[in-house]
């Protein structure tokens, strides 16, 4: 477990066995669609998942000759390999699928598998993200762009669009790693969750050291990433938040 905050709030989840949180109030209850509600171990671990594909590539900054996508207008991402069930054929063992969870599960149950299990995977993660923005927003923003909690995008935009914000905002961060290029946007950012090893240097043209520190004290720090800055590395910070509007 990278984050010890998602390790608590896996915790609290399991012994809640999501009783407490629950999908009914967003109107997409699985078991409803057939799904059987997750037994006493309680949803997976954030980050734990097996397959826990590596991070997005963020928007590109202002006038670098990106494609100006804006974050979080882009559909689901990554669905399963192989032969998809027809959407007609999308149907549960008992009960009735919503429009809204129907639209979600259209391209996204492989053949062979039961639909009502997809459906509670995407709800799983709209209870995690409902759970981590009550406890803190900013490790649920972490958590989405860490991928900690995986596919966070489609199961916000089929099932849980109230969270688009999380989303949004975290297509502006930077988690842990290099970043490079068009990649890099100006501004000032914030760590979230840091461990008390948080390290992160800022290189420009040439790779001539523009800025590097370390902190030890766990504590949440600021940076400011120039307009001169070519490379961004950064470790045992968890991910870096924008300060103000994008940074």
């Amino acid at each position: 477990m990278r984050n010890p905050f998602l390790a608590c709030a896996a915790v609290v989840l399991t012994a809640a066995a999501l009783a407490a949180c629950g999908s009914s109030a967003d109107g997409n209850d699985p078991e409803a669609a057939g799904a059987q509600r997750p037994a006493a171990s309680g949803p997976a671990v954030p980050g734990s998942t097996a397959g826990t594909p590596t991070a997005s590539t963020p928007p590109a900054a202002e006038g670098d000759g990106g494609d100006g996508a804006k974050p979080g207008a882009q559909g689901p991402t990554a669905r399963a390999e192989g032969p998809k069930t027809p959407s007609d054929a999308i149907t549960p063992a008992t009960g009735t699928f919503t429009k809204q969870q129907k639209k979600y599960l259209e391209d996204r149950v492989p053949e062979g598998m039961d639909p009502a299990a997809v459906l509670q995977t995407g709800q799983e993660t709209c209870d995690r993200l409902r759970y981590l923005v009550k406890a803190d927003r900013d490790t649920a923003v972490g958590a989405v762009a860490t991928e900690e909690i995986p596919d966070a995008a489609a199961a916000v935009t089929g099932l849980c669009p109230q969270h688009q914000d999380l989303v949004d905002e975290a297509a502006y961060a930077y988690p842990d790693g290099t970043h490079t290029g068009k990649a890099l946007r100006p501004g000032d950012y914030r760590s979230v969750s840091p461990t008390q090893n948080c390290s992160w240097e800022i290189t420009g043209a040439g790779g001539k050291q523009v800025s590097a520190d370390t902190s030890t004290t766990g504590k949440s720090r600021t940076i400011t990433i120039p307009k001169s800055a070519r490379t961004f590395t950064s470790t045992g910070c968890y991910a870096w938040l924008p300060e103000g509007d994008r940074g």
